[in-house]
């Protein structure tokens, strides 16, 4: 192998060094890169069209189910922070602070965003006066800042990220309910059919609800390190942030009636799972779905066959591009075709067609999967239904990969011994019947840095209620009082 492919090449295994490997991933791959300020990143071109892929997916969705884009101000007075006591509990130790403007001490505090609740519903106030106007529905594509003090893991963990954060009012809790729904489905859409990751829906434990959300729904993904990642979230606020920031209308007996909101979002957290999932010790693996280059073209020649393979490959490129695919003809000179095919795996391209004289004299191409580099040949009539049919079966592999780590990776526990093994033996998710104790949660914590990262969804016809232990198995899996809830324990990112 030459210098340059070593150069190329991931050092660090997946299996046995996930973080510095994913590290190694994201920096060689070129979606982002690490910023002079600790906790933040550079996203460059690679990184920022995969974030772009999904803002297109959700962004349509969200305005083909009554939503409107919005942009609100990127500092909140502390004022407006204090008027929703939780949002102030929840999120303070988090908020950067801006205390000068220029050379002027400000009068008042202004936190940046850790999130735009208290910034945009006095605004929902103003713009809700009767029945007729609701439901109204806001979303706004944007970064907010959470000053942790945690090591910075690119696009799982930084000070600053970027998402979407939808907030909407309604006349009814069961509407508010249905709002909630939708958009956890649309996440749930999101990553299983751009992301080619499969997820479980559930809600948070009220002790880790959004602050002053009466409930939490979550998507969770289960990484193949076997950690959970809360991939979106989506939350019913009940009357509080309505009451506290006086959102009512006047119903159609012309009574006033305070408003249910609603509040949901997904960062670019997304992308971290996706990473992490799918790809591997060559480099990165992304699904054809979201791949800035579906397929790279690489001719192969010798100098007296060069310009009958480059006409070949031409044609196709042209034939596959005026049908859409994104494709990339690597036909550059100062690189030998391995230096390219170890490059386009690098950077997680599905598809590669290696075009030599060989295939320009049989009128074939062969046609090499990125995922496990399953090698087939086929003939160049046809190639856009052939392309169209590997991307699909590309795609397939990668879900099924992960659909089969989360099934094999779901397991039940009924002692606090047990849980601990099953989690430090295998990883995954420990389901357990809970007493709803919050302290046991702690037990468990403290032990193994795990914790209850979902509970059961039982419907969506407006009620959160887990699912129901077996009458066998309806003691707390942790301190054996009687148990009604049922609890999902994961390590998670």
């Amino acid at each position: 192998m030459s210098n340059e492919s070593q150069e190329l090449g991931i050092t660090e295994s997946k299996s046995h060094k996930p973080g510095d490997w994913y590290a190694e991933v994201v920096q060689k791959a070129n979606l982002a890169d690490y910023a002079p300020m600790g906790g933040f990143i550079v996203t460059k071109p690679r990184g920022y069209a995969l974030w772009e892929a999904i803002q297109d997916a959700l962004d349509g969705w969200f305005k083909e189910t009554g939503v409107d884009n919005v942009y609100f101000p990127l500092f909140i007075p502390e004022s407006f922070l204090e008027r929703e006591k939780d949002i102030v509990e929840g999120f303070d130790p988090e908020v950067a602070w801006v205390t000068q403007g220029g050379h002027e001490e400000l009068e008042e505090r202004l936190a940046v965003r850790p999130t735009s609740e208290s910034i945009i519903a006095p605004f929902m106030a103003d713009w809700v006066r009767s029945h007729r106007d609701l439901p109204l529905r806001l979303n706004q594509w944007c970064s907010v800042v959470r000053w942790e003090a945690t090591e910075t893991k690119p696009f799982f963990r930084t000070k600053e990220f970027l998402w979407q954060e939808g907030h909407t009012a309604h006349a009814t809790n069961g509407e508010a309910w249905e709002e909630v729904w939708t958009r956890l489905s649309q996440y749930e859409r999101v990553f299983e059919e751009v992301l080619a990751i499969p997820v479980m829906r559930g809600k948070k434990p009220d002790h880790d609800k959004f602050p002053g959300a009466d409930t939490t729904t979550t998507v969770e993904a289960l990484m193949p390190d076997g950690k959970s990642v809360q991939s979106a979230t989506s939350h019913h606020l009940g009357r509080s942030f309505a009451e506290a920031f006086d959102i009512t209308f006047v119903d159609e007996d012309e009574n006033e009636q305070t408003a249910y909101t609603t509040s949901w979002g997904l960062s670019w957290r997304a992308l971290g799972a996706l990473i992490m999932t799918h790809s591997d010790d060559q480099g990165l693996v992304l699904p054809p779905t979201i791949a800035p280059t579906q397929v790279a073209i690489v001719p192969i020649w010798q100098e007296e066959t060069k310009d009958d393979v480059l006409e070949y490959s031409e044609n196709i490129a042209d034939e596959l591009e005026d049908a859409g695919f994104r494709v990339e003809l690597d036909d550059r000179d100062g690189r030998n075709p391995g230096f390219k095919f170890n490059e386009h795996e690098l950077n997680g391209v599905p598809l590669r067609l290696e075009i030599g004289p060989y295939e320009v004299e049989d009128e074939e191409v062969t046609l090499v999967h990125r995922p496990d580099n399953e090698e087939s040949v086929a003939d160049r009539d046809g190639i856009v239904e052939t392309v169209d049919k590997h991307l699909d079966e590309i795609f397939d592999k990668l879900y099924d990969t992960a659909e089969e780590n989360l099934e094999n990776n779901i397991r039940e526990a009924h002692s606090p011994e047990d849980i601990l093994g099953t989690l430090g033996k295998h990883g995954g998710y420990v389901k357990t019947p809970w007493c709803g104790d919050e302290a046991c949660e702690e037990a468990i914590k403290e032990k193994i840095a795990a914790e209850i990262v979902m509970q059961p969804l039982e419907d969506e016809g407006g009620t959160t209620a887990g699912e129901v232990p077996e009458p066998d198995h309806n003691e707390c899996g942790v301190c054996g009082d009687p148990a009604d809830e049922i609890a999902y324990f994961a390590k998670s990112y």
